[in-house]
């Protein structure tokens, strides 16, 4: 069904569309006053205008309130500059949607893979998939379910919750190569399972608000220690073993949840306590390509245990979402998403070719598909918002208006 439009005029010959479809987020004016805002500029044809956006520092923001230049005395021109902004955010919101697909099919090649060498006797093979980098991807899979079953966004959490199930079992195909420690992986099983069960509860109105907040202070502290800890073991034995590095962190986390729940931190240091879950999340997925990176530095002959279409299917979902990514001007999500593309997706492609682990024809396409997916990207955006360079585009990204 068409979404209806409410137009409320501004100043300088501006609107502000209103969309008021069952799915928006902005459905009531009186909802305004409690949502957090940030201020987005966006232009048309070299207008520049001001947007309030919904806040969300990890996923798109589909539900935006978005500003178009009122096209009465604009003429064809505006007409055409305001079509081609409005169908270009039309797109990257279909891009950023679409990546779900190769997200969850990320894991199946790798598990029919590990599968393949365990009914084969080759565990060794499996040590080429690090599990400290798959561990900090579950954990980033589970903080960012909770976060999206406090949103009451089934979809997302749909998605989250089958990213760990799918990397739970793949920890469980190296714990049965011994490539993952057991006590390591009973531990994670047993937060998966209660993780699991708790965010299917609250979202259901099963959980009291106590048990939740709880949850939400447990995930908040084990992300910050994990995270340090995971960055430290990484580079280990040419670091000290040591767990300096989480214990740290671990107190740290401890004393500022604690603050934060007895009123002795600021509102701002509330809310950045608050939203500590969702940045380890990120920072966790961005750790994942540099653990596998210099995993197969160390042991090159592993590599082997990799999955070229594993790979393809990283690249493909994390660069679906940087044409919105840029679009929204969001630094944030745009820093993640490239980096798990070039990282973590097209660095182990190169990888497994530069091992002659894949093929030339497999390679050149991955590197031409992406070379051009990221060239229309600025393309398209720097002329949906009216510039002549894409490199301005890229600047209001880093650097704002």
């Amino acid at each position: 069904m068409e979404a209806k439009t409410i137009a409320m005029s501004l100043a300088s010959n501006r609107s502000l569309i209103f969309p008021t479809s069952p799915r928006s987020s902005f459905v009531s004016t009186a909802r305004f006053s409690r949502l957090p805002l940030k201020r987005a500029c966006i232009g048309v044809d070299g207008f520049r205008g001001s947007a309030l956006t919904r806040w969300n520092p990890i996923v798109p923001n589909r539900r935006r309130l978005v500003p178009v230049r009122a096209t009465n005395s604009e003429g064809s021109s505006g007409l055409g500059k305001v079509k081609e902004y409005e169908e270009w955010d039309s797109w990257t919101a279909k891009f950023s949607g679409g990546a779900n697909i190769p997200f969850l099919m990320l894991q199946l090649p790798q598990i029919i893979l590990n599968a393949q060498n365990l009914l084969a006797g080759n565990n060794t093979a499996l040590s080429a998939v690090p599990w400290l980098g798959m561990l900090t991807g579950l954990l980033g899979n589970l903080s960012l379910l909770s976060y999206f079953a406090k949103k009451r966004e089934k979809e997302a959490a749909i998605v989250q919750t089958l990213g760990v199930i799918s990397t739970h079992v793949v920890l469980s195909q190296l714990t049965m190569a011994g490539a993952m420690p057991l006590p390591f992986f009973v531990a994670t099983s047993a937060v998966v399972t209660l993780g699991i069960i708790l965010n299917a509860l609250f979202y259901f109105g099963k959980l009291s608000t106590t048990l939740w907040r709880l949850w939400e202070d447990f995930i908040t502290v084990g992300g910050l220690c994990v995270l340090p800890q995971v960055m430290w073991s990484t580079f280990v034995p040419l670091v000290p073993n040591s767990i300096l590095p989480g214990t740290t962190a671990f107190v740290i986390a401890v004393a500022a949840v604690f603050m934060a729940r007895t009123g002795k931190l600021p509102e701002e240091g509330v809310k950045f306590v608050q939203s500590l879950s969702g940045w380890t999340a990120t920072l966790m997925f961005m750790w994942m390509p540099v653990s596998q990176m210099w995993t197969n530095f160390l042991s090159p002959d592993n590599i082997k245990g990799l999955s070229p279409i594993t790979m393809l299917l990283s690249m493909m979902g994390n660069g679906l979402m940087l044409p919105r990514a840029l679009f929204i001007r969001d630094l944030m999500w745009f820093t993640g998403s490239i980096w798990a593309t070039l990282f973590y997706g097209y660095g182990n492609i190169l990888c497994l070719y530069m091992s002659n682990c894949t093929s030339k024809s497999f390679f050149a396409a991955s590197t031409i598909g992406l070379i051009s997916w990221i060239g229309l990207a600025l393309w398209r955006d720097s002329a949906a918002h009216g510039h002549n360079s894409p490199l301005r585009s890229l600047k209001e990204l880093v650097f704002g208006s």
